[in-house]
């Protein structure tokens, strides 16, 4: 019986061999995409992540085995230059056979402009809104970037270190550590933009992988509505401190804010790249007395020292918030643990 067994189990090993290897190679920038990425493919292969949880996507050097990833990724998921003005480069030069896809350039993307002041009011959410929503067809038809798409996307690629600078010599002026772009690129904290990247990311790999279509699509679909009880999650545990105020340590929440409608009164750095100015503390600690701001939210690679600045003769609490899941296993559940765990972090420090 096993002389008979073992032909048939290494003839199924095989087949199951070459039917990874037809499984599209995929590299993803930022552990909350990966995530995402993660759960359509479920069932099928697992993403490459590009940039560890733990690091910060503004600035990074990749490490050898990230860089080869790109290399030899049939796609590549990121958030975009604005997020990762570095990374450019290095998807232009390694993943040049790649499909590429810039969630940020997804025509069912909200976005949000910066915010530059240090004080923030109600209504700039509003004013800055931007919503176009689109259907599956239309993404399957153009989500897609082949080569000729991305001329005019990346046309300003080759000068992009000669501008570096002087882009950034306009930002330093008030204080913020942004990269270029008009928009916050930190989208992915809100989990409509998530939701619609389920469908951007599944019609990508079906295109790639018309095998396995069916199961990127029933993944993408179980994903949504797992998202809408996530919303539902956040909001009921936010719902007992609607209304509080608290003030963040790098202004990268308002997607989360809009979305569940609970809005910052302000941040003490515009960007993680640059410490705020002493005039920047001194408007949040006066922003802090005068409106009886409870809570300070700080990021785990950011310098308590100046927490502990804007919190000196104040009785706010402090909390410690993280957008990128740094402290969570990379994966299908980290994405949805990322958004539950900064509404728990915001509801405990209120």
């Amino acid at each position: 019986m096993s002389r008979k067994l073992l032909p048939l189990s290494i003839t199924a090993a095989l087949i199951g061999g070459t039917a990874m290897a037809d499984v599209p190679k995929v590299a993803v920038d930022i552990a909350p995409v990966h995530s995402l990425v993660a759960r359509v493919m479920e069932g099928v292969g697992t993403p490459d992540l590009i940039i560890p949880a733990g690091a910060s996507p503004h600035e990074y050097n990749l490490r050898p085995s990230e860089a080869a990833a790109l290399q030899e990724a049939d796609l590549v998921f990121w958030i975009g230059e604005d997020l990762t003005p570095w990374m450019e480069g290095a998807v232009e030069t390694l993943s040049d056979g790649a499909t590429v896809t810039a969630l940020l350039e997804s025509d069912s993307t909200v976005l949000l402009d910066f915010r530059e002041s240090a004080l923030f009011e109600a209504h700039d959410h509003d004013d800055h809104a931007e919503s176009e929503n689109h259907n599956h067809d239309e993404h399957a038809e153009g989500e897609g970037h082949d080569d000729d798409d991305h001329d005019d996307e990346h046309a300003h690629a080759d000068d992009h270190d000669d501008h570096d600078h002087d882009d950034h010599a306009d930002h330093d002026n008030h204080d913020d550590g942004h990269a270029h772009g008009d928009h916050d690129p930190h989208a992915w904290l809100s989990p409509a933009n998530a939701e619609n990247w389920l469908n951007v990311i599944a019609a990508q790999l079906s295109a790639a992988d018309p095998e396995n279509a069916g199961t990127y699509f029933a993944n993408a679909a179980a994903a949504r509505e797992e998202m809408t009880a996530l919303s539902a999650e956040v909001a009921s545990i936010l719902d007992p401190v609607q209304g509080g105020n608290f003030v963040v340590f790098h202004d990268a929440y308002q997607y989360f804010e809009d979305a569940f409608d609970f809005p910052a009164s302000g941040a003490i750095s515009v960007g993680d790249a640059a410490d705020p100015s002493p005039a920047r503390i001194a408007e949040i600690q006066a922003r802090i007395r005068d409106e009886g701001v409870s809570c300070v939210l700080t990021e785990p690679q950011f310098n308590p020292g100046i927490v502990a600045t804007v919190l000196d003769g104040t009785e706010a609490n402090t909390g410690v918030i993280d957008p990128l899941g740094s402290d969570l296993e990379p994966g299908t559940e980290l994405y949805p643990q990322v958004i539950r765990n900064m509404a728990k972090t915001l509801a405990e420090c209120l």
